[in-house]
């Protein structure tokens, strides 16, 4: 097993791990619950952690992890004149759908 990454967040974690299972690696989280005992322990040794099985796909796998977090995001112009930016679809100031 190969420790690949630590994560800010549990949410963060699983987006990693389950992008990296969909790429077909066999990667899983440790320390889900361990932020819970932070004060207790120092607090940047209870992060989640995303590991990896076989250390023969570490290349591979650090590769996906980096496209994952440098993906564009989307911006667009509503009719209102809002600049939307993210993944939404919909204008948060009007509530039109993004165009297509």
């Amino acid at each position: 097993m190969l420790r690949l990454a630590r994560a800010p967040n549990i949410a963060i974690a699983a987006l990693w791990v389950d992008a990296l299972r969909q790429a077909g690696f066999d990667a899983c989280m440790q320390r889900y619950f361990l932020g819970a005992a932070a004060g207790e322990l120092p607090p940047d040794q209870c992060l989640p952690e995303v590991w990896l099985a076989d250390r023969s796909q570490e290349q591979g796998a650090r590769d996906l992890l980096a496209a994952f977090e440098r993906a564009p995001q989307r911006r667009w112009a509503c009719t209102c004149g809002e600049l939307v930016e993210g993944g939404f679809e919909s204008c948060w100031q009007c509530g039109r759908a993004m165009p297509a």
